[in-house]
């Protein structure tokens, strides 16, 4: 899997967020874009994500050499992130099944082993809007690790986690397959001290 990156910028009103990010994200390791509160690292995720549309540039998907079209680009795509919700008026094992029908989960990651690398078997049937943020936060986690996606797109991700929860975003996050492409957004060393590619947004202003 390989994203590339030419050129693109990110305008909101007449304010530039980003401009001339030239990038070329290849499968088999992570890359981490790191800097100060309101510096674009969200803007630049949820537009390699293909989330958001870049106001100048261009940005192409491929896969053994073989273009993907921008329709099917959230086929390959998981992202974690602090602003995007639940569905907190399901039970987990209603959310776990829902996601399933539009974005499958690795191969023999049965519900049951979901839950318990969640660390959330005796919270299976309690609706998300009862689970606590920390709680939260793993699932969210979870959905992006679990699925079966060429690309992991992690936002803050230990967001509301506290020690514990720390620990098991490390352990997990190193257990992701080698031929995932893996994207992290990140203030805190604690969450990419294992990623060899660090970027600071601040360069693209």
């Amino acid at each position: 899997m390989k994203i590339v990156a030419e050129q693109i910028g990110k305008k909101y009103r007449k304010e530039w967020i980003f401009r001339r990010v030239n990038l070329i994200l290849t499968a088999g390791t992570s890359y981490t874009f790191i800097g100060p509160n309101g510096s674009g690292k969200s803007t630049l995720l949820q537009l390699l994500a293909g989330n958001l549309p870049a106001t100048e540039g261009q940005l192409a998907y491929s896969r053994n050499d073989t273009v993907i079209e921008p329709d099917n680009w959230f086929q390959q795509v998981s992202i974690a992130a602090p602003y995007l919700e639940l569905v907190e008026e399901l039970t987990l094992d209603e959310l776990l099944t829902f996601h399933q029908t539009f974005k499958p989960f690795k191969t023999n990651f049965t519900l049951e082993i979901i839950t318990e690398r969640l660390l959330l078997t005796h919270a299976r049937h309690k609706e998300i809007k009862y689970f606590s943020s920390g709680m939260k936060q793993r699932v969210k986690l979870g959905l992006a690790f679990f699925s079966e996606s060429p690309i992991v797109i992690l936002d803050e991700p230990t967001s509301n986690l506290d020690r514990q929860g720390m620990n098991w975003y490390q352990e997990q996050v190193r257990q992701l397959s080698p031929d995932q492409l893996l994207l992290i957004g990140s203030n805190q060393p604690e969450e990419y001290n294992f990623c060899p590619n660090v970027f600071d947004v601040m360069q693209w202003k």
